[in-house]
């Protein structure tokens, strides 16, 4: 059975820090470029951070750039977000993703080539 199963989310005061893990059963990341996305309330999904699966290229939105930092462990069939310095403004439900693209731009940007979705996890940011 194939599955994408994200966790480390919760809830975490501003300024703080988690690492979501997205870990793959039923299949091998290796082969497909992988990216993190968010959708916060009464907002659209959008890309936060992408990485391919040749050269481990990455992209990063612009509101996220210096604060997360997409790996992936292909040993373990994990991918992970390590997010620092965490703003009120992050709050949304993360999902990862896997996609057959040729650039990380295509998945992140694009939303292009999508395989498969994970169920999401909640990061919430407040005091």
């Amino acid at each position: 059975q194939v599955q994408l199963v994200e966790s480390g989310g919760g809830l975490v005061q501003p300024g703080g820090s988690l690492t979501l893990s997205c870990a793959a059963s039923g299949f091998t990341l290796v082969y497909y470029t992988i990216g993190w996305f968010r959708q916060a309330p009464g907002k659209e999904r959008e890309g936060v951070s992408c990485i391919s699966s040749s050269d481990g290229s990455t992209w990063s939105a612009d509101t996220v750039k210096g604060r997360f930092t997409i790996s992936r462990d292909n040993a373990k069939n994990t991918v992970y977000l390590q997010m620092n310095s965490l703003k009120p403004e992050d709050t949304a439900v993360y999902y990862c993703t896997v996609a057959e693209t040729p650039t990380v731009q295509a998945l992140c940007v694009r939303v292009f080539g999508v395989r498969y979705w994970g169920q999401g996890t909640q990061v919430t940011v407040s005091s």
